[in-house]
């Protein structure tokens, strides 16, 4: 008998690691060498973890062999209940804090509690994928709604709120945004605030890379906002302090809860069936949240990856029929290609074409719920030279495809 992926897969996909990715580890186990531009991962290209950050946790290892409170342990979840205070987000204590094995884990916990089948979520277009993947996942029906790339990648608070139907339960934001880089100014989150509020929509937050910020932009978290929304924000170690492989990552319950006990105790149940997060990760957290902040240097100009965003942002614009937006945070550029100069039908043609004649690895846009084929992303981690190289090697693939 035939063994078929169940049907609940049929419309997920996740093509930061899809296909394309496939064929680059085919051409790497041949001996090529691939320039990688596809996956926010900080620690292959050089960045290192805090060192206090090791420290604790490799301190803490002889008490780290067991379970923890499903949960996660009371150090961890009171630093990130400071940090919750330091972003303006009210009346949040220890039992309103979920850590998980990533945020990734908890972005799927909180879905599968919410929805039935049917139920719709308003996710951004473009996406960081695994939204619509979870809630396509869960029995839900992802409703995409339209960011502006002529105002900095801003949502649009007009087509949020023509996709707001009767089954609509719930809006997610991801500020700073992957794949745009984009930081949403307080009066865009104002609106979305105000359309929660009309709507009785909860609010999703994904904040992981709220301090990789350039240029002095201001990140708001959309909670602060909305004391009397129930909102849950998600953060974690992985982009900020550069440890993605220790899967730490944390949900921070806010707002007024009496009218979702039942949601909440959907969450603990779930929280409770996956045991407990990763203990050694765990004690990572209050040495991270707490202190000196190296990301802060990071991010400057004379920084690495100020100095790398500058770089990928004027080499891409440099490529004729290549436009692409500023980031103000994140790690990535979203940039866009002009169909009239580069018809492209297929984008992950496109990827792969790239791939085999350059050995550069992108992602298309189509995977992050573009709806368009004009857009792919790249990850701007690699070293400034390494990325001058790649987006060299991009620059000359296009010239062969213009139309």
């Amino acid at each position: 008998m035939q063994v078929t992926q169940s049907s609940k897969l049929a419309n997920v996909c996740y093509d930061i690691r899809g296909p394309v990715l496939k064929r680059a580890k085919q051409l790497e186990a041949e001996g090529q060498r691939i320039l990688k531009l596809h996956i926010g991962n900080p620690a292959p290209f050089g960045f290192e973890a805090p060192p206090e950050l090791l420290q604790d946790m490799v301190l803490n290892l002889p008490e780290a062999h067991g379970y923890s409170d499903s949960k996660g342990i009371l150090p961890a979840r009171r630093a990130v209940v400071q940090r919750a205070q330091e972003q303006g987000i009210v009346g949040v204590d220890v039992e309103d804090v979920y850590l998980g094995n990533g945020v990734s884990e908890l972005i799927v916990m909180t879905l599968q509690a919410l929805l039935d089948n049917g139920d719709e979520v308003l996710i951004p277009a473009p996406d960081y994928p695994l939204w619509t993947a979870g809630v396509s996942l869960t029995g839900g029906t992802p409703v995409h709604y339209l960011c502006d790339e002529a105002a900095a990648w801003a949502p649009s608070l007009e087509d949020i709120e023509a996709k707001i139907t009767d089954r609509t339960r719930a809006i997610v934001i991801i500020n700073p945004n992957n794949p745009t880089g984009a930081v949403y100014p307080r009066p865009v989150l104002e609106g979305i605030v105000e359309i929660a509020r009309r709507r009785n929509l909860i609010v999703f937050a994904d904040e992981i890379y709220d301090r990789i910020l350039y240029d002095g932009a201001e990140h708001v978290s959309i909670a602060s906002l909305a004391p009397d929304l129930l909102c849950l924000t998600f953060g974690g170690l992985s982009k900020n302090y550069r440890v993605a492989g220790f899967r730490s990552g944390w949900l921070i319950l806010s707002g007024p809860t009496e009218h979702a006990e039942s949601y909440i105790e959907g969450l603990d149940i779930l929280a409770n069936m996956r045991l407990c997060p990763n203990v050694p990760g765990q004690h990572a957290i209050q040495a991270a949240l707490g202190g000196y902040q190296s990301i802060d240097d990071l991010v400057l100009p004379t920084g690495r990856l100020g100095e790398q965003r500058d770089r990928a942002w004027k080499l891409l614009n440099d490529i004729p029929g290549v436009s692409c937006a500023r980031p103000d945070g994140a790690l990535y550029v979203f940039p866009r290609l002009d169909p009239d100069v580069y018809p492209i039908e297929d984008d992950m043609r496109f990827a792969f074409d790239l791939l085999e004649q350059q050995r550069i690895l992108i992602v298309q846009g189509t995977g992050f719920n573009w709806p368009a084929t004009d857009h792919f992303r790249v990850v701007t981690l690699q070293y400034a030279d390494d990325l001058e190289e790649a987006i060299g090697r991009i620059g000359e693939f296009l010239e062969s495809r213009r139309g």
